[in-house]
């Protein structure tokens, strides 16, 4: 009584059961109705809200008024159910099929009851469906268009014409119109089919800009400045939407697109012009790079300025017309408030940079007293009772020999065999005494009592389980039933393994049927499956057992606590665990069910469910024995083929029990119409095995509401509450006919989550009602406690998980004692922490609380507990709700997973579900909106991803539902497949911290000077050393340091070689063989200069100082070319020649390049001067226009009259024109005096001279590359062995072999680079203009350690525009060295450094070291002052080999000052520096430098210009593509821009297309786990698509702007809510 009064207190809303009301046909007049009407009037004017008064009005009208037939969705199937009423929701649900109201329509769409799309009734509720749609009516008055995931066609394809569904003729649901905001036409069938042809929806790249749910509005369009043609398709017109309640599907889309010209060919415009060169217009292969972006922005970009800002001026377009229009959708959408709104504060320390979340002062909290526990009957002792169960056996086998105990069916639902209670004595007994006495040979016993043995039976065979398991008692050995392994690829199949081994089964015993079924090795043999131990497989038919000798007798001893069986059962983890059963257990079991079922001897029972565990078991196989109960058992393949199966068994059989789930009741409910004489009179008790789920409520109701008719009464429903555990915690007992029925809870959702039990009375769309589950059982004592941590008791009004304490329950999860305890030993404690008792509870792993008059309520299960942000959700639940948002188009079946991934420090939820075969692009993407919108209206959480998958894929559990933990595997391996998905970061990731704030830019009190520190610190510089004067000309001739200081000019260098040593060979070229196919002696390439600046000299037009652009291949041509220029006073340019495979893409670079240097003429070679001249480069550019082009191949032997010298050092020497990682092409000016500078300084760092050999594997065309294939070998003397990279490609041994060949001390290649003995390479240097790629560099000298390659010889260089060489590994300096920053620090241009393997640890390799007369500073980019040593800065360079400036045809004086002769803003302002744009940081090492110095290293970071600025932190790209790369195997390379604060992804596919999907949650996942950022966009796309330069850098600006334009036909594109 006292539990009563609690609840009383509560005011929990208490609704009696339904029964059938009567179905009235509405009358013609409206009288009737001015009852109900005027009844609302008045309520309006107390209690009801207008809104709550107009829903309540329509739907009183609503069978009258034919508009509002659109509102109600079609209902899944044809019985009325309506749901339970209830004091909130007075109103029945939406009336069925069967009442007059439903529209033709209905009847039409009507579909047969095994149809693929029909619902899961188990989850089936009026009350919740209408919830459901008021959820999504409230979410269309703010709707948002919804950016649709672009998809390639060849992605998925199926039937072009079935992809979009034709328009209904009859009327749609509400939620199905597009938009309200216009009226259009009405969509004829023939411009549907006119559009199918055209293609769908589904069928475009990212060009297809119009997206789902968008329409124009109804004001007049503005006039829009006409944008430059590009690449995108432009829609010519945008169809209006159709009326709200027009007969027409949401195809407007389909339409818009059939208007849409979309211009499928990536490279070329709609008016015939062409495309940005540099995006090829098929994936090429990565040798044949182009380095143009597609805006060519021919000079360097200040500091200051945005990237965004470029993009408004890059060709006249503004940039809102480049943008996709989903980006733009995207941005709006994401412009709504997330719901918990973000905490003023920012923690950054080592704690953790996650928010803290604060409590929230409205959260429900429990007012009750603390719960007492709750005891059951008592269990009433009965003399005949037996000792054992096995005893039970005997006894019937003896008296009642000829009594049914089982009878099974065929597949068609007819009796197969009915097996006696004598004949499953006998064979029970035979089958102990083979297993004991005829297994092994003669003298020894294989098995022994207490040993345990598989049982692997399929459910299609009882009689033998039963013999089996009763064998297996009889002969005291421990039956363990498992499911029949179908494949090694069986879900769970190795869980299974665990068990079989934690258990220490080797004997598995199965039916010869069974055997022969089993998948075999093409020996024969059982193949061995995935975990599993060595089994022995036994066969027990009849046939093969042996009958005992008269005097042996199985031994049947009082039941004790020895273990009888083992029963599997799968954890949330998927971990499948063995519950003991003690014998004492099970026969105590069943008396407790006998009595709380008040079993009678004789009766007949239908069991439905697997007879192997559960309540299958424990009624069906075990209680049934006990109390000679004729059982007939209906296998899962008959209930698929012949749903009402089991009501005719109960009809024929006048059975007195029947045992199923809410499934079996569904189904039934679906097929009765076929049978009209079925009675279930018969029946006194219909066991509900899951009627614990709370969506079980209106299965039972519907159910009942259709088979009243047929003699079912209301009483007979008996839901209970099992777990194996715990086993039967609670049970229905049978009503007496005429009394009340049980009670039903209506809860508040929002309660549930936050663990209280509130009466739901203000929302009515987030109720929850459930019903009891009856009384505790006879003997058991139960509470219950907190789910997380200890087991303390709940209070009354509290939700927790129940707690028995029963004889008849599990022991422990056999051979695992650590988890046992937890389990099976626990004692709940009070308030104050004391133990309530001394006596071991089990925890049942249900959710629930106890209700007036002790009955028990479930809510939900432990392993369906979703915990997201402190709040508990149930994932039932939210399948219910999933399933009510009108799956019958998208979903197959109702297959439905529901689970939740810890991502960044919270539960995240997922939602799988498996996509019926017709089901349309846009269907599925609308479903999984409205999906979206749903859960957040009803439950208040967002969800983190919805993936649909093709029908029958998700792995399934034996009976055939969804194997949760399997599903969740595959998903977070990235092996799920889905066809459609739909990530929501941006609205479920709530604990992000606050963007940090910048401060404002100024130089305060801080920053003080004092000497060399700045505010406290080292200031971080560093110089190579020092360049030094040699004035004895003797000396200077004897270290080959010629020309130190008698020239300044490497012409006169060339000349003075080739008359002191005419015969030394500087240049050797190889080929793809590694044969030298050119040499080069110090004359030969004299005379070459000579003869092509004689005919330079000679044409007219071509003047001193004009320049000359080299087109040429690598080679010595080039080499002899450029000394050509010089010698005839012309000023050199080299430019990579264009790809003769590939010139639409490639050739504008050329000519773009030949443009901005106003160049007067072209060298070049006959192959190249065809192809400049040919009809295909007609076809890309104006051949007419190219300057004076000079074939050099065949000219005269001459020599010039003069050979030019340069008034002073200062005059430009040649042009270096180069794409940088950001996209800019940019050309510097390079001096004679730099030029020898540079020279000079790499010769004395790898200590070069006329004896030594260098291999060389470089671009020849800029940078440091072309210093050391062109300049390099004419100032030192040195032999360079020159290798084209592209040769590298067809023989990736030739740069090795040629090491080892010519035992080579020092090489120079490019990160492209690939029995050879490489013990003599001393250095190997990379030259690339970015951070070093230590994992590369590393994973090479590990590769080619033992053939001698040294660990210490692979090192980098590191140059930029404004000085090509600033750091090069020297042989004699100290090895670089490598440390660990903390990425969380580097964020806030800080630089912390920590050990190795520390969380969030990046490596960093030194550059190289610095060259000899190079000084650098490390300075803040805003402030323009050094920097001490713990930060992250600008790196300045000062050096006499500094680049000039800019060559640029605007002259941007500024930019020159600000770029090359720049000055730090306090400490040195007299020095002029020159801004790397790279990021960067100095460490002074333990290590010392040749003058015995400590060793100061420089670390590059990355590009100042490529860093993304996200929530006031500096990211660098290269680091969130690592991460991207690492997330799944079919990832190759990936590259990362934003666009306005959104992050982009960018990832090439290298699998198959089916893993294109399988990438976008992974991707998202590792860059929020690893960098704290949300991803907005994701694409994938073909290998090959991320643009590289020559130097094998990603350009990833030129990307983004072929993003933007929509010319990179993804695979697929997923934009992220």
């Amino acid at each position: 009584m006292s539990a009563l009064v609690c609840f009383q207190s509560l005011h929990i809303i208490i609704t009696p059961g339904t029964t059938n009301p009567s179905i009235t046909e509405p009358q013609h007049g409206l009288d009737h109705l001015r009852l109900p009407i005027k009844q609302l009037e008045s309520k309006s004017k107390s209690d009801i809200t207008q809104k709550g008064y107009e829903k309540k009005r329509a739907k009183v009208l609503a069978p009258y008024l034919a508009q509002i037939e659109d509102l109600a969705p079609p209902p899944p199937y044809d019985e009325q159910i309506p749901g339970p009423s209830s004091a909130t929701a007075q109103e029945p649900g939406p009336s069925n099929a069967s009442s007059s109201s439903s529209s033709s329509r209905h009847r039409r769409t009507r579909r047969p009851h095994r149809s693929g799309g029909t619902r899961d009734e188990r989850y089936r509720s009026d009350i919740h469906t209408e919830a459901v749609q008021a959820a999504l009516a409230k979410h269309k008055e703010e709707k948002m268009a919804l950016p649709m995931p672009t998809k390639r066609r060849s992605t998925y394809v199926q039937s072009p014409i079935d992809n979009c569904t034709p328009p209904d003729s009859s009327s749609s649901s509400d939620e199905e119109a597009v938009s309200t905001e216009s009226a259009g036409p009405q969509q004829s069938s023939e411009t549907w089919i006119n559009n199918s042809l055209h293609g769908s929806s589904t069928s475009s790249s990212a060009s297809s800009t119009l997206s789902h749910g968008e329409s124009r509005p109804s004001q007049a369009p503005q006039p829009q400045p006409q944008p430059q043609p590009q690449p995108q398709a432009q829609p010519q017109q945008v169809p209006a939407a159709p009326p709200p309640h027009s007969h027409s599907q949401p195809s407007a889309l389909a339409e818009a697109f059939a208007q849409t010209r979309i211009v499928r060919r990536i490279g070329r415009d709609p008016v015939g012009g062409v495309g940005p060169p540099d995006v090829p217009s098929q994936p090429q292969p990565r040798g044949s790079r182009v380095d143009l972006p597609a805006n060519a922005v021919v000079r360097g970009m200040s500091r200051g300025q945005s990237r965004s800002s470029m993009m408004e001026t890059a060709d006249g377009v503004p940039v809102s017309s480049r943008v996709s229009t989903k980006i733009q959708q995207l941005l709006n959408t994401l412009k709504r408030p997330k719901r918990p709104p973000l905490s003023e504060f920012f923690m950054d320390d080592q704690e953790e940079i996650v928010e803290v979340p604060r409590a929230d002062p409205n959260t429900p909290r429990p007012e009750g007293r603390q719960i007492i526990p709750v005891k059951g009957e008592p269990l009433g002792v009965v003399s005949n009772w037996p000792p054992a169960l096995q005893a039970a056996l005997a006894r019937w086998g003896a008296t009642q020999g000829k009594s049914p105990a089982l009878t099974a069916l065929d597949i068609t639902g007819k009796p197969l065999y009915t097996l006696t209670y004598g004949k499953l004595w006998s064979r029970s007994v035979k089958l102990a005494y083979t297993l004991l006495n005829r297994l092994g040979t003669k003298n020894e016993q294989i098995l022994k009592p207490g040993d345990r043995v598989a049982l692997v039976y399929p459910n299609s065979d009882p009689g033998m389980f039963w013999v089996a398991f009763y064998g297996c008692l009889l002969a005291e050995v421990i039956p363990v039933p498992i499911e029949v392994p179908l494949s090694r690829k069986d879900a769970g199949s190795s869980q299974v393994g665990f068990l079989l081994g934690s258990c220490g089964v080797g004997l598995a015993l199965t039916s010869e049927i069974c055997l022969k079924g089993l998948p075999k090795t093409p020996t024969g043999e059982i193949l061995q499956f995935k975990g599993w131990p060595r089994l022995k497989w036994v066969v027990t038919d009849s046939k093969y057992l042996t009958k005992p000798s008269k005097d042996w007798q199985p031994h049947i001893p009082t039941a004790n606590t020895d273990t009888a069986y083992i029963e599997y059962k799968a954890s949330k983890e998927g971990t499948v665990m063995g519950v003991a059963v003690s014998k004492v257990a099970m026969l105590t079991h069943c008396q407790a069910l006998t009595q709380a079922c008040n079993y009678c001897e004789g009766e007949t029972l239908v069991n439905v469910l697997d007879f192997k565990k559960d309540m299958g078991l424990w009624h069906g196989v075990l209680t049934s024995v006990m109390n000679r109960i004729h059982s007939i058992s209906v296998p899962y393949a008959v209930m698929k083929a012949c749903p009402l199966s089991w009501v005719q068994r109960v009809h024929i059989h006048k059975a007195r029990v029947a045992l199923v789930k809410c499934r079996d009741l569904h189904w039934a409910m679906m097929a009765h119409r076929d049978q009209r004489e079925t009675s279930l009179a018969s029946l006194r008790m219909l066991i509900v095995a899951d009627g614990a789920n709370p969506w079980s409520v209106s299965s039972c109701d519907a159910f009942l509401n259709v088979f009243q008719a047929h003699g079912l009464k209301p009483e007979v429903i008996c839901p209970c509450a099992t777990s194996p555990e715990a086993m039967t915690v609670a049970i229905r007992r049978p009503g007496v006919p005429g009394a009340p029925l049980p009670a039903r809870a209506i809860l508040s959702m929002t309660g549930l989550s936050h663990g209280v039990i509130r009466v739901n009375t203000e929302d009515k769309n987030s109720a929850l009602t459930v019903q009891d589950v009856g009384h505790v059982m006879p003997g058991a004592l139960m509470c219950i406690v907190k789910p997380d941590g200890p087991p303390m008791l709940c209070k009354t009004d509290e939700i927790g998980e129940i707690v028995v304490n029963s004889r008849a329950g599990g022991t422990m999860y056999y051979g695992l004692s650590g988890v046992t305890k937890n389990t099976f030993e626990v004692i709940p404690v009070n308030a104050s922490g004391a133990p309530i008792g001394e006596i071991p509870f089990v925890r049942s792993g249900l959710l629930g609380f106890v209700g007036p008059g002790s009955l028990i309520f479930v809510v939900g299960k432990n392993e369906g507990l979703l915990s997201v942000s402190g709040r508990r959700h149930n994932a039932d639940d939210l399948v219910a709700t999933a399933l009510a948002v009108e799956p019958v188009k998208t979903v197959y079946r109702g297959r439905i997973a529901v689970f939740s991934v810890t991502v960044f420090y919270d539960e995240r939820i997922v939602i799988v579900a498996e996509q019926r075969p017709d089901a349309s692009e846009e269907d599925s993407f609308q479903w999984m909106s409205r999906v979206l919108q749903a859960i957040d209206s009803i439950h208040q959480v967002g969800l983190y991803c919805l993936a649909l998958v093709p029908a029958n894929t998700l792995p399934k559990t034996p009976l055939g539902g969804i194997h949760i933990s399997d599903t969740k595997q595959l998903f977070l391996e990235g092996a799920l497949h889905p066809c459609n998905i739909l990530m929501c970061p941006h609205t479920c990731v709530t604990n992000m911290p606050k963007p940090r704030q910048k401060q404002p830019v100024g130089v305060g009190p801080a920053s003080i000077m004092l000497g060399n520190l700045v505010a406290g610190k080292r200031i971080a510089q560093a110089a190579g050393r020092d360049l030094g004067l040699i004035e004895d000309q003797d000396l200077v001739r004897k270290l080959c340091m010629w020309p130190t200081m008698m020239h300044q000019f490497l012409t006169e260098a060339l000349q003075w070689r080739a008359q002191t040593d005419p015969d030394h060979t500087l240049y050797v070229l190889l080929n793809a063989k590694g044969i030298a196919v050119c040499t080069a002696t110090c004359v030969q390439l004299h005379k070459r200069a000579e003869k092509i600046a004689a005919a330079l000299m000679e044409r007219s037009g071509i003047n001193i100082g004009e320049n000359v652009v080299l087109l040429y291949p690598p080679g010595i041509d080039l080499i002899a070319a450029f000394y050509g220029c010089l010698y005839a006073g012309c000023v050199p340019v080299t430019v990579r020649p264009p790809h003769p495979q590939n010139l639409s893409a490639t050739l504008p670079t050329v000519r773009m390049i030949i443009d901005v240097s106003k160049a007067a003429c072209i060298l070049t070679t006959q192959v190249l001067t065809k192809i400049l001249r040919s009809k295909e480069a007609a076809a890309s550019v104006n051949i007419k226009t190219w300057p004076i082009i000079i074939d050099t191949d065949d000219l005269p032997r001459k020599r010039p009259p003069t050979i030019y010298k340069p008034p002073n050092a200062e005059t430009i020497a040649y042009l270096d024109f180069s794409v940088s990682t950001t996209g800019m092409l940019t050309g510097v000016k390079i001096s004679h005096a730099a030029m020898s500078a540079l020279c000079r300084s790499i010769k004395l760092q790898c200590e070069l001279y006329s004896s030594r050999q260098i291999a060389i594997c470089l671009d020849p065309y800029c940078g440091l590359g072309f210093v050391l294939w062109c300049l390099a070998s004419v100032y030192s003397g040195h032999q360079s062995i020159l290798i084209p990279p592209l040769e590298l490609e067809t023989s990736l041994t030739l740069w090795l072999g040629t090491l080892s060949q010519y035992r080579i001390r020092d090489t120079f290649c490019s990160y492209s680079a690939r029995g050879v003995n490489l013990s003599c390479v001393r250095s190997c240097v990379v030259i690339a203009e970015e951070r070093p790629r230590l994992a590369l560099t590393h994973s090479f000298s590990k590769l080619f350690k033992d053939l001698g390659l040294s660990m210490r010889a692979v090192s980098t260089a590191f140059g930029s525009r404004v000085n090509l060489a600033i750091c090069l590994q020297g042989t004699t300096g100290p090895d670089p060295s490598t440390v660990y920053v903390d990425m969380k620090s580097l964020r806030h241009d800080r630089v912390r450094l920590v050990e190795r393997g520390a969380p969030q640890s990046l490596p960093l390799m030194e550059s190289g070291t610095i060259l000899p007369g190079v000084r650098v500073v490390i300075v803040n980019p805003e402030t323009r002052g050094p920097l001490g040593d713990s930060h992250l800065g600008e790196i300045w360079v000062n050096s006499p080999h500094n680049a000039t400036g800019y060559y640029t045809i605007y002259g941007e004086e500024n930019l020159q000052a600000d770029h090359f002769n720049t000055k730090l803003s306090f400490g040195d302002p007299q020095t002029l520096w020159a801004r790397t744009g790279y990021l960067g940081f100095v460490k002074r090492t333990e290590l010392t430098d040749s003058s015995g110095d400590r060793h100061d290293a420089l670390f590059v970071v990355g590009s100042l210009d490529e860093t993304l600025e996200l929530r006031g932190l500096r990211y660098h790209p290269i680091d969130i593509e690592t991460s991207v790369s690492r997330a799944h195997r079919s990832i190759g390379e990936s590259a990362v821009f934003t666009w306005t604060n959104l992050l982009v992804v960018v990832a090439e596919l290298c699998g198959s297309e089916q893993d294109a999907l399988d990438l976008v949650p992974l991707v998202t996942n590792v860059v929020l786990e690893e960098h704290h950022l949300i991803v907005g966009v994701v694409v994938i796309v073909d290998p090959g698509v991320i643009p590289i330069n020559s130097r094998g850098e990603k350009q990833r600006m030129h990307l983004r702007d072929s993003f933007l334009a929509d010319q990179l036909d993804p695979i697929y594109v997923a934009y992220n809510m």
